[in-house]
Protein backbone atom coordinates (compact mmCIF):
# COMPACT_ATOMS: atom_id res chain seq x y z
CA UNK A 1 0.00 0.00 0.00
CA UNK A 2 0.96 3.26 -0.88
CA UNK A 3 -0.95 6.04 1.12
CA UNK A 4 -1.59 8.74 -1.83
CA UNK A 5 -5.12 10.50 -0.82
CA UNK A 6 -6.65 11.53 2.74
CA UNK A 7 -9.26 9.14 2.20
CA UNK A 8 -6.47 6.25 2.44
CA UNK A 9 -4.66 7.76 5.50
CA UNK A 10 -7.66 8.18 7.11
CA UNK A 11 -8.81 4.32 7.10
CA UNK A 12 -5.35 3.14 8.10
CA UNK A 13 -5.16 5.44 11.04
CA UNK A 14 -8.56 4.37 12.24
CA UNK A 15 -7.03 0.51 11.83
CA UNK A 16 -3.84 1.86 13.60
CA UNK A 17 -5.41 3.30 16.17
CA UNK A 18 -7.91 0.44 16.66
CA UNK A 19 -5.26 -2.26 17.21
CA UNK A 20 -2.94 -0.17 19.13
CA UNK A 21 -6.20 0.49 21.84
CA UNK A 22 -7.22 -3.04 21.71
CA UNK A 23 -3.01 -4.37 22.95
CA UNK A 24 -2.97 -1.40 25.14
CA UNK A 25 -6.10 -3.04 26.92
CA UNK A 26 -5.01 -6.76 27.04
CA UNK A 27 -1.76 -5.87 28.47
CA UNK A 28 -3.64 -3.95 31.10
CA UNK A 29 -5.66 -7.01 31.83
CA UNK A 30 -2.46 -9.66 31.89
CA UNK A 31 -2.50 -11.00 35.11
CA UNK A 32 -0.97 -14.54 36.34
CA UNK A 33 -3.78 -17.28 36.35
CA UNK A 34 -5.49 -16.09 33.63
CA UNK A 35 -5.48 -18.33 30.40
CA UNK A 36 -4.54 -17.13 26.79
CA UNK A 37 -7.65 -17.55 25.36
CA UNK A 38 -9.07 -15.64 28.39
CA UNK A 39 -6.77 -12.68 27.15
CA UNK A 40 -7.42 -13.26 23.39
CA UNK A 41 -11.36 -12.85 24.19
CA UNK A 42 -10.38 -9.64 25.49
CA UNK A 43 -8.85 -8.60 21.96
CA UNK A 44 -12.24 -10.27 20.25
CA UNK A 45 -14.53 -8.07 21.89
CA UNK A 46 -12.48 -5.11 21.17
CA UNK A 47 -11.65 -5.48 17.41
CA UNK A 48 -15.59 -6.34 17.09
CA UNK A 49 -16.97 -3.40 19.30
CA UNK A 50 -14.85 -1.07 17.04
CA UNK A 51 -16.01 -2.79 14.56
CA UNK A 52 -12.85 -4.20 13.34
CA UNK A 53 -11.96 -8.10 12.07
CA UNK A 54 -8.93 -10.43 12.99
CA UNK A 55 -6.74 -10.09 10.36
CA UNK A 56 -4.79 -13.29 10.92
CA UNK A 57 -8.59 -15.03 11.34
CA UNK A 58 -9.37 -13.33 8.31
CA UNK A 59 -6.86 -14.12 6.04
CA UNK A 60 -5.50 -17.25 7.45
CA UNK A 61 -8.30 -18.66 9.29
CA UNK A 62 -6.27 -18.99 12.43
CA UNK A 63 -7.85 -20.05 15.40
CA UNK A 64 -8.02 -16.84 17.57
CA UNK A 65 -8.07 -13.40 17.11
CA UNK A 66 -4.80 -12.56 18.14
CA UNK A 67 -1.26 -14.20 18.81
CA UNK A 68 -0.38 -14.57 21.90
CA UNK A 69 3.20 -16.28 22.54
CA UNK A 70 4.49 -17.06 26.12
CA UNK A 71 8.20 -17.52 27.23
CA UNK A 72 9.79 -19.96 24.59
CA UNK A 73 7.27 -18.95 21.97
CA UNK A 74 8.45 -16.52 20.03
CA UNK A 75 5.47 -16.32 17.33
CA UNK A 76 1.98 -17.10 16.65
CA UNK A 77 0.85 -18.51 19.59
CA UNK A 78 -2.54 -19.87 19.26
CA UNK A 79 -4.42 -18.45 22.59
CA UNK A 80 -5.85 -21.77 24.51
CA UNK A 81 -5.26 -23.20 27.83
CA UNK A 82 -2.49 -22.61 29.02
CA UNK A 83 -2.08 -19.67 32.22
CA UNK A 84 -0.16 -17.30 32.28
CA UNK A 85 2.48 -17.13 35.35
CA UNK A 86 4.10 -14.78 37.40
CA UNK A 87 7.84 -14.35 35.52
CA UNK A 88 6.45 -15.31 32.16
CA UNK A 89 7.36 -13.37 28.91
CA UNK A 90 4.16 -12.72 27.32
CA UNK A 91 4.09 -11.06 23.11
CA UNK A 92 0.41 -10.13 21.99
CA UNK A 93 0.51 -9.28 18.09
CA UNK A 94 -2.75 -7.92 16.84
CA UNK A 95 -3.54 -7.11 13.02
CA UNK A 96 -7.10 -6.11 12.00
CA UNK A 97 -9.26 -5.08 9.17
CA UNK A 98 -11.64 -2.52 8.80
CA UNK A 99 -13.01 -0.57 5.70
CA UNK A 100 -10.64 -3.08 3.61
CA UNK A 101 -7.54 -1.39 5.42
CA UNK A 102 -5.05 -3.47 7.18
CA UNK A 103 -2.93 -2.57 10.37
CA UNK A 104 -0.45 -4.91 12.63
CA UNK A 105 1.03 -4.19 16.14
CA UNK A 106 2.71 -6.13 19.02
CA UNK A 107 4.75 -6.11 21.94
CA UNK A 108 6.01 -8.36 24.67
CA UNK A 109 5.27 -8.14 28.33
CA UNK A 110 7.09 -9.23 31.56
CA UNK A 111 4.98 -10.71 34.51
CA UNK A 112 6.07 -9.65 37.67
CA UNK A 113 8.35 -10.90 39.49
CA UNK A 114 10.67 -10.62 36.35
CA UNK A 115 14.64 -10.51 36.41
CA UNK A 116 16.69 -7.41 35.40
CA UNK A 117 17.79 -9.78 32.50
CA UNK A 118 14.30 -9.64 31.52
CA UNK A 119 13.71 -5.48 32.43
CA UNK A 120 16.52 -4.95 30.06
CA UNK A 121 15.76 -6.90 27.56
CA UNK A 122 12.09 -5.44 27.26
CA UNK A 123 13.31 -2.17 27.47
CA UNK A 124 16.22 -2.77 24.61
CA UNK A 125 13.03 -4.47 22.57
CA UNK A 126 11.71 -0.72 22.05
CA UNK A 127 14.44 1.02 21.78
CA UNK A 128 15.84 -1.77 18.81
CA UNK A 129 12.09 -1.23 17.55
CA UNK A 130 12.23 2.81 17.46
CA UNK A 131 15.99 2.86 16.28
CA UNK A 132 14.63 1.11 13.38
CA UNK A 133 11.91 3.31 13.01
CA UNK A 134 13.86 6.52 12.84
CA UNK A 135 15.72 5.27 9.31
CA UNK A 136 12.04 5.52 8.01
CA UNK A 137 11.47 8.12 5.78
CA UNK A 138 10.41 8.80 1.81
CA UNK A 139 13.53 8.21 -0.60
CA UNK A 140 15.96 6.67 2.16
CA UNK A 141 17.06 2.69 1.72
CA UNK A 142 15.24 -0.12 3.31
CA UNK A 143 18.36 -1.43 4.46
CA UNK A 144 18.93 1.57 6.77
CA UNK A 145 16.30 -0.41 9.36
CA UNK A 146 18.08 -3.33 9.70
CA UNK A 147 21.78 -2.11 9.85
CA UNK A 148 20.39 0.09 12.93
CA UNK A 149 18.98 -2.96 14.77
CA UNK A 150 21.64 -4.78 13.76
CA UNK A 151 24.38 -2.38 15.26
CA UNK A 152 22.10 -1.53 18.39
CA UNK A 153 21.55 -4.96 19.10
CA UNK A 154 25.54 -6.25 18.29
CA UNK A 155 26.55 -3.17 20.77
CA UNK A 156 24.64 -4.36 23.86
CA UNK A 157 25.42 -8.04 23.38
CA UNK A 158 21.91 -9.48 21.82
CA UNK A 159 20.96 -11.38 18.94
CA UNK A 160 17.86 -11.04 16.30
CA UNK A 161 15.63 -13.56 15.08
CA UNK A 162 16.77 -13.72 11.68
CA UNK A 163 13.51 -15.64 9.88
CA UNK A 164 10.77 -13.66 11.10
CA UNK A 165 10.83 -10.19 9.24
CA UNK A 166 9.19 -6.87 8.56
CA UNK A 167 6.22 -6.54 5.75
CA UNK A 168 4.08 -4.85 3.75
CA UNK A 169 0.67 -4.15 4.68
CA UNK A 170 -2.11 -1.59 3.78
CA UNK A 171 -4.62 -3.42 0.83
CA UNK A 172 -3.96 -6.77 2.84
CA UNK A 173 -2.44 -8.32 5.86
CA UNK A 174 1.24 -9.25 4.23
CA UNK A 175 1.84 -7.54 0.78
CA UNK A 176 4.70 -5.69 -1.28
CA UNK A 177 7.45 -4.99 -0.29
CA UNK A 178 7.39 -8.66 1.58
CA UNK A 179 11.01 -10.18 3.85
CA UNK A 180 12.18 -6.88 5.02
CA UNK A 181 14.70 -7.63 7.48
CA UNK A 182 15.22 -6.23 11.06
CA UNK A 183 18.67 -7.29 10.70
CA UNK A 184 21.53 -6.38 8.43
CA UNK A 185 21.33 -7.70 4.89
CA UNK A 186 23.90 -6.41 2.42
CA UNK A 187 21.84 -7.67 -0.54
CA UNK A 188 18.56 -5.03 0.16
CA UNK A 189 18.63 -2.69 -2.42
CA UNK A 190 14.97 -1.40 -1.99
CA UNK A 191 14.24 2.43 -1.50
CA UNK A 192 11.01 3.34 0.35
CA UNK A 193 8.81 5.41 -2.00
CA UNK A 194 6.92 8.12 -0.48
CA UNK A 195 3.59 6.98 1.45
CA UNK A 196 5.13 3.39 1.75
CA UNK A 197 2.87 1.52 4.46
CA UNK A 198 4.45 -1.64 6.11
CA UNK A 199 5.75 -2.98 9.63
CA UNK A 200 8.44 -2.59 11.71
CA UNK A 201 9.30 -5.29 13.85
CA UNK A 202 12.13 -6.63 15.03
CA UNK A 203 12.36 -10.48 17.70
CA UNK A 204 15.63 -9.25 19.74
CA UNK A 205 17.00 -11.93 21.87
CA UNK A 206 19.29 -13.03 24.35
CA UNK A 207 20.79 -15.85 21.87
CA UNK A 208 18.38 -17.08 19.56
CA UNK A 209 18.94 -16.19 16.29
CA UNK A 210 16.05 -18.57 14.28
CA UNK A 211 12.55 -19.01 14.98
CA UNK A 212 11.32 -22.89 14.38
CA UNK A 213 8.02 -24.57 13.92
CA UNK A 214 6.53 -26.35 17.01
CA UNK A 215 3.87 -29.43 17.18
CA UNK A 216 1.41 -27.29 15.67
CA UNK A 217 0.66 -25.84 12.55
CA UNK A 218 1.45 -22.22 13.76
CA UNK A 219 3.38 -21.87 17.17
CA UNK A 220 7.24 -20.83 16.47
CA UNK A 221 9.94 -21.35 19.16
CA UNK A 222 12.91 -19.87 19.74
CA UNK A 223 16.23 -21.71 18.30
CA UNK A 224 18.06 -21.88 20.29
CA UNK A 225 15.74 -21.62 23.13
CA UNK A 226 15.88 -17.98 25.07
CA UNK A 227 13.73 -15.03 25.81
CA UNK A 228 12.76 -12.83 23.22
CA UNK A 229 10.56 -10.12 22.68
CA UNK A 230 8.98 -8.53 19.97
CA UNK A 231 7.76 -4.97 19.18
CA UNK A 232 5.91 -3.91 16.14
CA UNK A 233 4.55 -0.76 14.78
CA UNK A 234 2.97 0.02 11.21
CA UNK A 235 4.41 2.96 9.91
CA UNK A 236 4.26 5.58 6.54
CA UNK A 237 7.17 6.56 4.84
CA UNK A 238 7.01 10.35 4.13
CA UNK A 239 8.84 13.19 3.46
CA UNK A 240 9.24 14.03 6.88
CA UNK A 241 10.12 10.56 8.19
CA UNK A 242 8.55 7.85 10.33
CA UNK A 243 4.35 8.31 10.06
CA UNK A 244 3.85 6.06 13.14
CA UNK A 245 -0.22 5.01 12.83
CA UNK A 246 -0.46 2.02 15.42
CA UNK A 247 -0.50 4.90 18.86
CA UNK A 248 -3.32 4.57 21.12
CA UNK A 249 -5.92 7.52 21.57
Amino acid sequence: MTVSNEDDLNKLQEIGRIVANTLEAMAAALEPGMTTAELDQIGRRLLEKAGARSGPELVYDFPGATCISVNEEVAHGIPGSRRIEAGDLVNIDISAEKNGVFADTGASFAVPPITNATKRLCRDGKRALWIGLRQVGANKPIAGIGQAIGQFAEKNGYTLVRNLASHGIGYSLHEEPKEIATWPDRSERRIMNEGLVFTVEPFLSLGAEWAEDGDDPWTLFSEPRAPTVQYEHTVVATRNGPLVVTLPG
